[in-house]
This record gives structure tokens, sequence and C-alpha cells, in this order.
């Protein structure tokens, strides 16, 4: 697969979250602090459903700083092709240089308008992404276009804010500290999207067969319980729904934050995840 020869000319980024605003700085954090907490679990077991496809050629979406995509070249066969896409460039700078293997690739693309010929791919993956996606059918149709005959997308969501600890934790602390106020990035966007029946049914019409959709429980240690209010605090877009409260606060905030999570969780705190793995399969 070339991929410079395959890509369409004019697709340019159409959609804004806040993930596109991530500067280096936050992008930093949450690869340091987040994504051990986070997303390194998930990818372990997102590469053991991926690896059942056997592709040879992945389409990542926003990837990220790569958690998933080390994962997926550690465990795929060698020759298999990937590349990771995110439309957040600040990532894409802080997570191409800790992997730039050969059949490795980097790119600047937006999930809802992929610049990518029709049927390049054998399995389209994303790890906590179609949570932001303003329009997921879009993203659905692209990843279903992308594909080849028979080939799988697999994504990962997570379930409610009730159900995954330390996030929930967060989100009160932050709550009772601006209770006329609070920042809601976490229930509004990344853990916003958590019914299996509407994921299924949305993934289904976007021409997908064989829909599923499992939730998996996962536990998440932290060193310290200051690693975790950092990590949400300073590596996510909630920083900047702090700084636009109080600007001036935001160590002040973070100690809090890690005062709540230890007390409810232990000075090496362990908590529980809960996410769901959807997997679909193009006819």
């Amino acid at each position: 697969m070339t991929i410079s020869a395959d890509i369409e000319d004019g697709a340019d980024a159409a959609w804004v979250t806040p993930l596109t605003s991530f500067g280096e700085d936050v992008a930093e954090v949450y690869q340091t602090l987040l994504v051990p907490l986070l997303f390194e679990p998930y990818a372990s077991e997102m590469v053991i459903v991926a690896e059942r496809f056997k592709p040879v050629s992945v389409l990542e979406v926003a990837a990220g700083t790569g958690a998933l995509t080390r994962a997926l070249r550690a465990r795929l066969d060698p020759a298999a092709e990937i590349v990771a896409t995110d439309l957040s460039q600040a990532m894409i700078d802080v997570g191409a240089p800790s992997l730039t293997l050969s059949r490795t690739h980097w790119m600047h693309a937006d999930a809802q308008d992929l610049p990518f010929a029709h049927a390049m791919f054998d399995l389209v993956i994303c790890q906590f992404g179609v949570m932001f996606f303003p329009d997921k059918l879009k993203a659905y149709g692209e990843a279903k276009r992308v594909l080849r005959s028979g080939g799988h997308f697999l994504f990962s969501t997570w379930d409610s804010l009730a159900a995954n600890d330390f996030a929930r934790c967060v989100n009160e602390c932050l709550t009772r500290l601006f209770p006329s106020d609070p920042p809601d990035f976490l229930e509004r966007l990344p853990y916003s999207y958590f019914d299996p029946d509407t994921i299924k049914a949305q993934v289904s019409s976007a021409g997908f067969e064989e829909v599923s959709c499992d939730r998996v429980t996962l536990t998440s240690s932290a060193a310290t319980a200051h690693h975790v209010a950092a990590a949400f605090c300073k590596g996510s877009p909630l920083k900047g729904e702090i700084e636009l409260r109080a600007p001036e606060r935001m160590s002040e905030i973070v100690d809090e934050v890690a005062e709540q999570v230890a007390s409810r969780y232990g000075a090496s705190p362990s908590g529980g995840m809960s996410a769901f793995i959807v997997t679909g399969r193009v006819r």
C-alpha cells in the first residue's frame, strides 16, 4: 500500500472539538500521566480483538499520542501497515517520535472526512475517540467507505461516569469547587456515549453487520492520588475549563482533587474502569 498515492485531494479537517485546542503542554501531560492511567490498559484489550482479524492494513483514527498505535505495532504481524491519524497536531507531535518503525505512518486527518480512497484498509480502529465526533454516523460511514469487503471496524467508548471511579471522583470534586458553574467536560463528552442499544443501532445504520458491543471492566492504578488529579485536570480539556474559571488556582485545585481521590481510593489509588468494545464487519 502506497499511502501518498491514495490520498484524495482537498480533504480538510471539518470539525472542531476541545481536543483540537490541545497545546503540546497538555498533550505531554496526557501522554505522561493519562495514557498509563486510562488508555494503556484498554489498548491491551483492543489489540487482542484486533489480532483476531489478522489485518494487513490498519487505519487508526483519533489516535491521540499513540497508546493503541504502540500496542498494535507490538502485537500485529510486522508486515502489517499501520496509519495513525488524529485531528490534533499537538497529539501527533508528541506521539509520533515514540513510534518510528517501518510500516507505521502518522497523519493529521479528520475521522469525518478521511483523506483516503475507497477500500484501502481491512481494519479501522479507534480507541476512545468516537465520543468526540459531532456526526458519528458520518464518521462511521467514512470508516465503512475506506474498508475493504470483509473488513472490520473496531472501537471503544467509555461507560458512564458512574461506572468509572477516578473520573467520577474528579467530576464530583470539581462540581463542589465550582457549584454555580461546574466544569462539565467529562460528563459532556468522554463519558456521554454509553448506551449499548444506541451504539449498536448507529453502527448498524452505517452499514456494518454482525455488530457487537461488549462491556469490559478493568482496574486503573496510580502511584499517587496527585497523579490521578493532575492527569485529569492538566492532561485533558478540563485544564481549559478550570483555567477559564480560576486561572490562578490550578495547583490548589489539583491538590484538592488529589485529597478527594486519596480519601476514597488510598494514597496509591486503584479504581474501577468500565468501557465498551464495539465491532462491526463490512459485507
